[in-house]
């Protein structure tokens, strides 16, 4: 094979990752380009190489990427690895959808099949694979629109629940890339969605996604009062459901102990998270999750994020010491990285540099999205590329230039 030709193929292999990646169909992305069909399917077999640049530019355009994405590997490969621009505003048009006020059949999709759709988005979530998160997100939305609109009334609560986790996903994924406006426009049509039924289940995970939305937008005590405000109306209700909600009632404590941190008020930071350490020892194995990893090792965890947020480092790393780690390691991927990721903040703020770098390449090797593409990771990355030599430098330099970062 010429090196034209293995130009041909890798540049083919590019287009069609990203047009499938676009969720566009050969038909629709032959239009937007202008071209026929038989030619896509040659550009992507390898057959036809795009080196004329505007033909290259044309296809790089309709799919909303650099061009260097399809010529370049370093740029490929960090551009495979992250949510980007196009993908955040494809929530945001999902989350400004109506299906009510739009005409036209609805799609022939069940609440069984929405539930489905759900849990493989909640599993890529829970994996760290936000890529995955990102495509089938506005799909799922608008599905599940239509399904709490068409549901019968003995369905009603349950598709609102599927919705309310939807939206609750969009959220949480757009403020883990600092999309902070559209994250709280998620998390309101969440809370909306679950007043409509009056529904605690529904009501409990919207306050959660809310709650994280105020605390980003600086209104951290209003976000407490939601949180603490919800856990007063479960409580008595925990007597009769406490398998269904208890994880549930657990997490809203768990977030409030973040947001109190994350206004330094340590004494609320410890009481809301002692609240949580009480629910979580009366869960038992026949408790509903409800998608939390609600447990004593997530609330540990927890502290140790909270005391990193309290600008406590020491003591965040002397109560890590005290998790086992082998309960850390059957956690999901998403909430074992956010955990390394605080302990990489705890190492740097006791200046251990050291093991601050090794704890942010654990993190790297267990999801490499969380590290390579996260502006949180990007500016611990910026800070160690300034404070490590020798073997921790280089290893950070390494990191960063598969991040794309620079000091």
């Amino acid at each position: 094979m010429t090196e034209q030709q293995d130009q041909a193929r890798t540049i083919g292999r590019r287009v069609r990752y990203w047009r499938l990646r676009r969720n566009l169909d050969r038909q629709r992305f032959a239009d937007l380009v202008g071209r026929s069909v038989s030619w896509v399917d040659k550009v992507e077999k390898g057959e036809r190489n795009l080196v004329r640049l505007p033909m290259l530019e044309r296809v790089a355009d309709v799919l909303g990427i650099d061009p260097a994405t399809l010529t370049d590997t370093k740029t490929a490969r960090r551009a495979a690895d992250c949510v980007d621009a196009v993908e955040v505003q494809t929530v945001r048009a999902a989350l400004g959808h109506y299906p009510s006020l739009s005409p036209g059949e609805p799609p022939p999709v069940t609440l069984t099949q929405v539930s489905k759709q759900l849990a493989y988005v909640d599993q890529a979530w829970l994996s760290s694979h936000f890529t995955t998160v990102a495509r089938h997100l506005p799909g799922l939305i608008q599905d599940a629109q239509f399904v709490t609109l068409t549901a019968p009334a003995a369905d009603e609560a349950a598709a609102r629940r599927v919705l309310v986790v939807a939206y609750r996903l969009a959220s949480s994924m757009l403020l883990k890339f600092e999309a902070h406006d559209i994250a709280w426009m998620a998390a309101d049509r969440a809370m909306h969605t679950a007043l409509a039924v009056d529904d605690t289940l529904a009501l409990a995970r919207a306050t959660r996604s809310v709650a994280r939305a105020m605390t980003s937008s600086g209104q951290g005590a209003d976000a407490i009062v939601a949180l603490t405000g919800m856990t007063d109306r479960m409580r008595p209700e925990l007597a009769v459901r406490e398998y269904e909600l208890l994880s549930l009632y657990g997490m809203l404590f768990l977030a409030a102990s973040i947001t109190a941190a994350e206004q330094d008020d340590g004494a609320l930071a410890l009481l809301m998270h002692r609240e949580a350490e009480a629910a979580a020892v009366r869960m038992g194995p026949d408790h509903e999750t409800h998608h939390t990893v609600f447990g004593p090792t997530n609330v540990a965890v927890h502290r140790v994020s909270a005391l990193v947020r309290l600008h406590e480092g020491g003591r965040a790393l002397e109560y890590a010491n005290s998790i086992d780690p082998a309960s850390v390691a059957v956690l999901p991927a998403e909430r074992k990285v956010n955990y390394f990721l605080d302990l990489t903040r705890a190492y740097a703020h006791t200046r251990q540099y050291q093991d601050a770098v090794r704890m942010l390449g654990q993190a790297e090797r267990v999801a490499p999205e969380e590290v390579r593409c996260r502006p949180l990771a990007h500016d611990l990355l910026r800070s160690l590329l300034t404070t490590t030599s020798g073997e921790a430098g280089r290893l950070v330099r390494q990191m960063a230039t598969r991040a794309g970062v620079t000091a």
